[in-house]
């Protein structure tokens, strides 16, 4: 990217729901692809690239992302993003930027993601409500749930909580926090029903980690799953995942920290 020696910082916020994931997908929308098809309108040309710090899967959705555009040219910030955001569809927003320093990564560099992964059981709410929320069911059993979920906490092998690639052999990942708190988000916070999030931190997780971790956390409030069988889980080298994929609609990028709290 040596061509396009000038470096942009930016946050960006979207809503998943319409959306195959981040990374441009030949066929498919993706955020990837409106955002660069915008960028290619608001600068004139196509010499430019777009990296993102953060490959969100198909229908996930992000409060505080973030990417890196490398130019030929400077650009004018102020202007910039007023423009492109006039581009881009009303489900995808650029927030703010800023010029990147040298020899910053924006893939390396990520300190600590947060994520957030919102539902609610009980009646069934209005469905207006599910494009951002997962529905669990009639009835959960939320001790047991939050006593479970106390095990995801640390360093573990995570293999039999996500999907596994190909080329994945290192399964170790460090989840510094993991709470189970009832929450109304900004986008309902009058709901006649609980919402619920399970809140994550970490410096990076694996292919659909923590949506599996919601399912099987659900599995122990259902009675399906005891509280201990997370932590066998966790030590367990078994390929086979505990449990399927919570939807994808309820989880939120909600926030990346960079190295030197950098933008």
């Amino acid at each position: 990217m040596k061509s396009r020696p000038y470096c942009y910082l930016f946050r960006i916020q979207y809503l998943g729901l319409r959306y195959h994931g981040w990374q441009v997908q030949k066929g498919v929308k993706t955020i990837q692809g409106v955002l660069e098809r915008a960028i290619r309108f608001t600068l004139g040309n196509s010499d430019f690239a777009v990296l993102g710090a953060s490959r969100t899967d198909s229908g996930v959705s992000s409060l505080d992302g973030a990417f890196a555009l490398y130019t030929k040219e400077p650009l004018d910030i102020n202007e910039f993003i007023p423009k492109a955001n006039k581009s881009l569809p009303s489900d995808v927003k650029l927030l703010n930027a800023t010029t990147s320093p040298e020899n910053f990564n924006i893939i390396q560099d990520v300190e600590k993601k947060r994520y957030g992964y919102y539902f609610t059981f009980g009646e069934k709410p209005h469905p207006f409500y599910m494009g951002y929320l997962a529905y669990a069911g009639l009835h959960l059993e939320m001790d047991s749930l939050k006593e479970a979920a106390r095990s995801f906490e640390g360093r573990h092998d995570f293999r039999r909580f996500c999907t596994q690639g190909k080329n994945i052999t290192d399964f170790v990942r460090e989840i510094s926090t993991f709470q189970v708190l009832k929450e109304y988000p900004k986008w309902c916070p009058n709901a006649d029903f609980p919402v619920y999030v399970l809140r994550v931190e970490g410096p990076g997780f694996l292919m659909h980690q923590i949506r599996r971790m919601a399912y099987a956390l659900w599995m122990v409030g259902w009675g399906e799953l005891k509280v201990n069988d997370i932590a066998t889980a966790l030590g367990d080298l078994e390929k086979h995942p505990l449990s399927p994929k919570a939807p994808a609609q309820g989880l939120v990028l909600e926030n990346l920290t960079f190295k030197g709290n950098l933008f």
